[in-house]
């Protein structure tokens, strides 16, 4: 079952770690303790799942993260693809590795959210593709925060 951020039971002060789950990249972003916010972290290279799994549960740690966002990449008619069986797997390998809990967040077009966002700055093409993935991150991690009314 999918839990969404609106059944999270945080702490006061706690920061929300999201994950943009792509086939060849992870975007990470991270909020503020507040939940206010959220900022761009890092773009990972996929390699093998354990590997994956144990650096971003150091960003975790490092990061203070009290749960963690995945997008879910719902196809446009809201239905459940083979994206979103991938990521779906993907959290549920991750949850077996970390008491933190794992809630899930529609991330239809937030990377081109984050392109358009990107763009709007000034940001070329390329300098668009290297950061994309956690840009997308971002735009999942204030879906979140909107849904759960905490963004500013």
């Amino acid at each position: 079952m999918f839990r969404s951020p609106l059944d999270l039971d945080l702490p006061g002060r706690a920061a929300l770690l999201a994950l943009d789950v792509g086939r060849a990249r992870i975007g990470v972003a991270i909020s503020d303790i507040d939940r206010r916010h959220a900022f761009v972290v890092t773009t990972l290279q996929r390699t093998k799942f354990q590997a994956d799994a144990r650096t971003l549960l150091k960003l975790c740690a490092e990061r203070e993260a009290s749960a963690i966002v995945l997008g879910l990449p719902l196809n446009m008619d809201g239905s459940f693809g083979p994206q979103a069986q991938s990521v779906e797997s993907f959290g549920r390998h991750l949850q077996m590795l970390t008491p933190l809990p794992i809630v899930y967040v529609d991330e239809r077009l937030s990377t081109v959210a984050a392109h358009g966002r990107l763009e709007d700055a000034g940001a070329s093409a390329r300098e668009r593709r290297a950061v994309i993935d956690a840009h997308a991150a971002a735009e999942i991690l204030m879906r979140a925060l909107v849904l759960r009314g905490e963004a500013a």
